[in-house]
């Protein structure tokens, strides 16, 4: 992938219930139909690719990832893995140097176009956190075989709540990694907020003069895995034109909820540039579509603890009249089966 060019795909990137390995697959041809460029699989939940990274894959998992790349190479989508060295910066001595190498030569025989190297989500008050992260990035390119690289700050955004989660961030953070980074990485970056609805020019021009480079959008909507987040079904349009992002940012990764099959609405029509009620129906019919557009403020606005037990079950009742993968994630979502992960803590 030719990093100078604007790209736009989804970054599995949430914590809680993890998509189905099928249901990985078929989000290749959604990807392809809807003119995004690629996939890359991060999920938190997969404990081999963040807490326990230096581990092996179990052999089931290695299998089905070496299979959902080559699903992806065959649709002519790109796909990458987001790898979590987690806390790395505490030890960066030589045993674990070898351990992220035997890691990356793992990575590399399940051949991705991308690999992201996150930093989120952890402990970052280290005075040497933005040297540390730059040789870790470094070490892991000169190893693997990707073709683009995508870098995540654990300080991803001003939002302040990443201050008071994981520590203040040093000073100069910012600065000091566009200085260091190799300029053919990219960097993640969230916006004002962790979960940004819009992105200002002038914030835009702001974090491109710190960071040396245009930012890379992790855009954290539709997802919906934050403690207060998880009520919801984000279901209506992105606030953010597609003509705005691709002039300021370099890239938009966008982090779609639980519900797999309902974020498919908002991402059609992102790209497709239609209305909520179109969308749903080129993915679900008319009948469906109806139901939905006079159901979406329950939805995205009420949410699950202002909805009524006899509420819920009239539009589980109504859902349930439709066999389709979307219908049944609203009916799960509205039974409580999608649990916030506690993990998760910058809602």
């Amino acid at each position: 992938m030719d990093s100078t060019i604007f790209s736009r795909g989804i970054i599995e990137g949430f914590f809680g219930q993890q998509w189905s390995w099928q249901t990985r697959q078929d989000y290749a041809s959604f990807l392809k139909q809807n003119n995004y460029q690629y996939y890359i699989y991060a999920p938190k939940a997969d404990r081999y690719l963040r807490r326990r990274w230096a581990e092996p894959w179990p052999a089931t998992d290695y299998a089905n990832l070496h299979q959902l790349g080559q699903v992806y190479q065959q649709a002519q989508v790109a796909w990458g893995i987001g790898i979590t060295p987690f806390e790395i910066h505490h030890n960066f001595d030589g045993q674990t140097q070898k351990l992220l190498d035997a890691k990356i030569r793992s990575i590399n025989k399940l051949q991705p176009n991308i690999l992201a190297i996150l930093f989120d989500d952890m402990r970052g008050d280290d005075a040497n956190i933005a040297q540390i992260q730059a040789d870790v990035t470094h070490r892991i390119m000169e190893q693997s075989t990707a073709e683009l690289f995508i870098m995540c700050p654990t300080y991803y955004s001003t939002d302040p709540v990443l201050d008071r989660v994981f520590g203040d961030r040093p000073p100069r953070y910012l600065e000091t990694l566009g200085e260091l980074l190799d300029r053919a990485v990219q960097v993640f970056w969230t916006g004002e907020r962790v979960c940004s609805s819009h992105y200002s020019i002038e914030h835009l021009q702001a974090i491109t003069t710190q960071l040396g480079r245009k930012p890379y959008i992790w855009d954290n909507y539709p997802v919906n895995d934050g403690k207060n987040l998880c009520k919801f079904l984000h279901l209506r349009p992105f606030g953010e034109s597609a003509a705005h992002m691709a002039e300021w940012t370099a890239g938009q990764a966008i982090n779609p909820m639980n519900q797999a099959y309902l974020s498919q609405i908002p991402l059609q029509a992102l790209t497709a540039d239609v209305a909520l009620y179109a969308a749903v129906c080129n993915l679900c019919g008319e009948a469906f579509a109806e139901y939905l557009v006079e159901d979406v403020a329950a939805f995205q606005d009420e949410g699950l603890d202002l909805l009524s037990v006899q509420e819920k079950q009239r539009l589980i009742d109504r859902y349930n009249n439709f066999q389709t993968p979307y219908s049944q994630e609203i009916v799960n979502w509205l039974r409580g089966e999608y649990p916030f992960d506690p993990a998760c803590l910058t809602d």
